[in-house]
């Protein structure tokens, strides 16, 4: 299902919370998602002794295997999250491991918008967009933009270093963005309730205007991209009250049950 871009208005009203509707949401279960990726040994699980809110939270678990090469994704899907030209807000609480290891640093995903552009034949499948991860302890995000096809005309706009994140507590993450291709789009994210961007006049999304997915879960990409760093083989991260909106109490996960 695909939701129409806002009102001009309510794409104005930033934290205000009235007349929302939400998309759609999730207590943290398996179910009511369209499909899981678990990738070589990692694994999605439901679980009910560490949750956020309400008796329930996702587990994603990954675990370095050094004869393996290929990608180490455990995460849950949403299909149809969004496409070019929509607006609205997204949100999920996660929690690291209470021992996980920042240092040295690596790359860690926690959530992405991606969409399949095999059928273009330039070389590009599965393409994220707007990703959320943390590179060490720091908190990153970033927007892409231009054409998918040749892939060199994909570019990348990262917001870097925007809060220190601890282990073994929930965090808070809320995104509102207007997919656009050209400069008339936005994107804002908040962590734990402080709004850490805030950018207006760019490009959020490629020229191509089909559906993107929203995935949240642990995509442990550094392991692949720049190979394992440190000694901790087995990530675990969890997830609780993910859902999208048109306001921000829609995605908020401290704002509805």
């Amino acid at each position: 299902m695909i939701f129409p871009k806002l009102p001009a208005l309510l794409m104005t009203l930033g934290l205000t919370t009235a007349q929302g509707s939400q998309f759609w949401s999730n207590t943290g279960t398996t179910a009511g998602w369209d499909t899981f990726t678990h990738e070589h040994e990692g694994t999605v699980q439901q679980v009910t002794n560490v949750v956020y809110k309400g008796s329930t939270a996702l587990k994603m678990t990954q675990i370095y295997d050094p004869s393996y090469t290929g990608r180490y994704h455990s995460e849950a899907v949403k299909y149809n999250a969004y496409k070019k030209g929509d607006t609205g807000f997204y949100g999920f609480a996660f929690r690291l491991q209470e021992d996980w290891q920042f240092d040295p640093a690596q790359e860690f995903n926690l959530a992405q918008f991606i969409a399949d552009f095999s059928d273009l034949g330039c070389g590009e499948d599965y393409m994220p967009g707007t990703m959320v991860w943390i590179v060490g302890d720091q908190l990153y995000t970033r927007v892409k933009y231009g054409d998918v096809c040749p892939t060199s005309s994909q570019q990348i706009r990262t917001f870097s270093n925007l809060k220190t994140v601890t282990a073994g507590e929930w965090h808070r993450v809320e995104i509102q963005a207007d997919w656009q291709s050209d400069s008339t789009g936005y994107i804002k994210l908040w962590y734990d309730g402080e709004k850490v961007v805030e950018a207006y006049n760019l490009p959020t999304n490629v020229g191509d205007g089909r559906a993107f997915q929203f995935r949240v879960g642990l995509y442990a990409n550094g392991w692949h991209d720049s190979g394992y760093k440190g000694t901790q083989g087995t990530r675990q991260v969890w997830y609780d009250q993910i859902a999208s909106g048109s306001a921000f109490a829609d995605a908020d996960p401290a704002a509805w049950s």
